[in-house]
């Protein structure tokens, strides 16, 4: 019970809260905000995957599964409804999803950088966002992923790196300066926000074949003429506009020593700059997936739902 009241006890900083367990391994907050701004990213894959949760040709038998770093365990919700006869486990580092959750979901306060101690093989392993996690060795988290899935069992990794413009319209901006300055902080917080470019060749390299990677972009805002990224764009402002503060105040606090004062002053020109329509700037999004050699391949009428 004292255990289970202490990772309930979170720790206070600027203005937000983060998680108690294994205190400030991870710089982004886990208060209201936060979880409201994670459930705006599921929405957001959900709209760039058009409507699917996975492009991981399962089996609609699939078991066991786990969604390691679950956030508000919304993903691993949604799974469970799509799969009842799924056993649906998330993991994080805060506790801080809901209480009433299907029968067939679960969730444990957990590091899947500890040593994985599960009593059952999976048959898929499902992980979001993991940019700004695992701040140690993620190829480690892979090779663990390869040794607790089942013969035949899925990998998939669905992510972002951070934003980017293609014709320098961005040059001299604030945004352009926040994001030297976050990457600069977290660099030297031990975290690289740009291994997401490196899954796919850490997924092979674990052992995994079949590996297939889907590339698309969430641009800062409205700019694109298409009707799709424009409705992207709109949901990733609405996402960024909510996060700024939080994916910065830490990172820049702890990392580069700038008062959150300092922090909440540049924010006000990186706010203009995400709302400006004449600067063309993307997240660009990867989803790789991959199978542990043996087994059934794909399985019964296997889905990407």
């Amino acid at each position: 019970m004292s255990m289970r009241s202490s990772v309930y006890d979170h720790v206070a900083e600027n203005g937000r809260t983060y998680h108690r367990y294994k205190e400030g391994k991870y710089a982004l907050p886990n208060d209201e905000t936060e979880q409201n701004r994670l459930d705006i990213q599921h929405q957001l894959f959900v709209l760039t995957l058009h409507g699917k949760l996975h492009l991981a040709p399962l089996s609609k038998q699939v078991h066991n599964v786990l969604d390691i770093a679950t956030g508000t365990g919304i993903w691993a919700i949604d799974f469970a409804i799509k799969y009842p006869t799924a056993n649906v486990l998330g993991t994080d580092l805060s506790p801080i999803q809901p209480e009433f959750v299907p029968p067939n979901c679960r969730f444990e306060v957990d590091d899947a950088e500890d040593d994985w101690t599960y009593s059952y093989q999976f048959d898929y392993i499902h992980g979001r966002l993991l940019l700004s996690c695992f701040n140690q060795d993620f190829p480690a988290v892979i090779a663990k992923a390869y040794g607790a899935l089942n013969p035949g069992g899925w990998i998939e990794l669905q992510d972002m790196l951070p934003p980017i413009c293609f014709d320098n319209s961005w040059d001299g901006t604030e945004l352009q300066r926040w994001v030297t300055l976050t990457l600069e902080g977290a660099k030297r917080l031990g975290m690289d926000w740009y291994k997401v470019g490196m899954y796919r060749e850490w997924v092979e390299a674990a052992g995994f074949e079949d590996v297939q990677e889907f590339k698309g972009s969430w641009p800062t805002n409205t700019w694109p003429r298409d009707r799709h990224h424009k409705l992207l764009g709109a949901w990733q402002n609405q996402n960024m506009m909510e996060g700024l503060h939080g994916i910065s105040v830490a990172v820049l606090t702890r990392g580069l020593g700038m008062t959150a004062q300092e922090v909440e002053v540049m924010l006000i020109g990186v706010r203009r700059d995400l709302c400006d329509r004449n600067i063309h700037c993307y997240a660009p999004i990867r989803v790789i997936w991959g199978r542990k050699p043996g087994g059934n391949i794909y399985g019964a009428a296997a889905t990407t739902s």
